[in-house]
């Protein structure tokens, strides 16, 4: 039977392959974005695009008790700001106004997948094994902070609820801007390092992410569920260098750049970004984050609950990735 599946921030990177997979699955797909978003390239796979105003409560649940969707995955979030109230305004009040608004429907949603991050959790030492399902909050950067404010808000008002809370890790894939700033600097021929640190970082391809997400919308759960999401693996520093080198053949410079030199540079930008509405590249928060020692997780509970099977590897993944990038003439 037919499902009816409401995602929103269906117009960004995670949201756009979310729709296209969850069309591909027979599911009737409603995305909700802003009246200003591009959605030229998820037309095709919607039946329905709405414009809520999450600040309106009533037009909320007006939208929910007459949609009846089967399930939600809220993938709209905040990944930058200025403080701690404009990222938490969206990133765990307008998450708390859906929940409210889903939940008080006359036909609730079967389950309400809430897209989190793994900077919710944090990095853990390098000789610490792998971060669990159940690690302690420890986040380093301000979204990581009001992912932990939203997962708690969760925890506390709707524990009883069919939710299930996906943390992924760095998602990198088609169409994916953030990393993309890291592949065109080694199309420029150079493979910039802070520091010589040794890290164990973690990944996951867009593909494997929409798939659990969408798995996590049918499998079997108790109540609130928490699950990271990785490829199962853990890299070097220097892994998507060394595919991105195989897989177009080419020489690049590696370079490290001592860390107090790129502390400074961090520092500087923040002071020249303090009246501008965006965020710079770089900045000191975001410094500790890229230099964070161990980013590898356990999976076996999503695997075993949610039957994730991820398909991808960084090899396999990145090398299609920058095919596409290639192709399709970013660079």
């Amino acid at each position: 039977m037919r499902k009816k599946i409401l995602v929103t921030g269906a117009s960004g990177f995670v949201g756009s392959h979310l729709v296209e997979s969850a069309a591909a699955a027979g599911h009737e797909v409603h995305a909700a974005v802003r009246k200003s978003s591009n959605i030229s390239s998820i037309k095709p796979y919607v039946h329905q695009v709405v414009y809520p105003d999450f600040e309106d409560m009533d037009e909320l649940r007006n939208l929910f008790e007459t949609q009846k969707y089967d399930y939600i995955i809220h993938a709209a979030a905040l990944t930058k700001a200025k403080s701690e109230k404009e990222i938490n305004a969206v990133n765990v009040c307008i998450t708390q106004r859906l929940l409210e608004a889903a939940f008080q429907s006359t036909v609730p949603p079967q389950r309400f997948v809430f897209v989190s991050s793994l900077a919710a959790i944090g990095p853990i030492a390098y000789n610490d094994g792998e971060l669990t399902d159940d690690a302690p909050y420890k986040p380093v950067t301000l979204y990581g902070r009001s992912k932990q404010a939203a997962e708690e808000m969760i925890k506390s008002k709707f524990s009883t609820q069919p939710i299930t809370v996906i943390r992924p890790t760095a998602v990198y894939g088609p169409r994916e801007k953030d990393l993309f700033i890291l592949f065109d600097t080694m199309n420029k021929g150079l493979d910039a390092y802070i520091g010589r640190a040794s890290q164990k970082l973690s990944f996951v391809y867009v593909k494997d992410l929409v798939a659990v997400l969408l798995n996590a919308c049918t499998a079997p759960q108790e109540g609130l569920t928490f699950f990271n999401i990785t490829d199962g693996q853990a890299y070097s520093r220097y892994a998507m260098a060394d595919i991105f080198k195989e897989t177009f053949a080419k020489k690049l410079l590696r370079v490290h750049v001592p860390f107090g030199i790129v502390a400074g540079v961090a520092k500087i930008s923040q002071w020249l970004y303090r009246n501008s509405a965006q965020t710079p590249v770089i900045y000191p928060e975001r410094l500790g984050e890229l230099t964070a020692q161990n980013w590898s997780c356990d999976i076996s509970r999503a695997t075993y609950i949610l039957h994730y099977k991820p398909k991808y590897n960084l090899a396999n993944g990145l090398k299609e990735s920058l095919l596409w990038y290639k192709q399709n003439k970013w660079f």
